[in-house]
């Protein structure tokens, strides 16, 4: 079993599981589809190859929260045409997105598969994205390859939260973060609940996903930066006491 570490850093993500029609919400931390995704693109997987896709099925997954993004929103506007050509109407879409956020992602899998994928993400086919097109991966996303299994490795790594945000905890000695896991990966933990992002077909035809379990849990991280209190005081507690007891002794 082995284990690829990626490092999900940008100025935007998104990673929409429940959207609709004009409005595109993102959850809180990369879904399952968004990183299986990610992967099929850079192996060269086409939307319509599904039975490719069917491959990376058995791929687990485990995302640390590192920083926490701030939600934005943007609109755009969309032209919607005839079929015979004609400008028909435009219309306002709304667009969700996750700003300056930082996630830990680890996939896990059969050794030759997921060597194959990380030699794959190292020069990927098509361009690979956060979610979106319009958020791209930053340079330094792949951390590596490793022995054993994901949670595992989610452990050993060290904080990777962005210096000015590390800044505001220097008074923390650890920190605590948010991992979510596939129930595979996570079994003792009682906090799960289903989502829909395992993917089946990313064709435009038809996008298809099924439900799989998603655990939560918290992980403290020593805080590298983390500055011990200088506690200065003159007061001393037994000052009082010596005090009264020189009192009784001169009556």
């Amino acid at each position: 079993m082995k284990t690829i570490l990626m490092k999900f850093q940008g100025p935007l993500q998104s990673y929409g599981t429940d959207s609709h029609f004009e409005t595109r919400h993102t959850d809180d931390h990369p879904s399952k589809a968004a990183v299986i995704g990610l992967i099929a693109a850079a192996l060269g997987i086409r939307r319509e190859e599904t039975d490719k896709l069917r491959q990376l099925h058995n791929l687990r997954m485990v995302v640390r929260v590192d920083q926490v993004g701030q939600m934005s929103k943007e609109f755009q506007i969309a032209a919607k045409y005839k079929k015979t050509g004609d400008h028909e109407r435009n219309y306002v879409t709304y667009r969700y997105y996750l700003e300056d956020a930082v996630f830990l992602v680890a996939v896990e899998g059969k050794d030759d598969l997921i060597d194959h994928i990380y030699d794959a993400l190292k020069r990927p086919y098509f361009q690979i994205f956060y979610g979106r097109r319009s958020c791209p991966v930053n340079y330094d996303f792949l951390i590596g390859l490793y022995e054993g299994e994901a949670i595992k490795q989610i452990q050993k790594q060290p904080w990777m939260a962005s210096d000015w945000y590390r800044k505001r905890r220097l008074r923390q000695e650890k920190v605590r973060l948010d991992v979510y896991g596939d129930l595979v990966c996570m079994p003792e933990e009682r906090q799960k609940i289903l989502r829909r992002d395992q993917p089946v077909s990313f064709s435009q035809k038809g996008r298809q996903h099924e439900l799989r379990f998603e655990c939560h849990k918290n992980m403290w991280i020593v805080n590298p930066d983390y500055i011990t209190p200088n506690i200065q005081t003159s007061h001393d507690a037994f000052t009082p006491l010596m005090e009264e007891e020189y009192v009784s002794e001169q009556s």
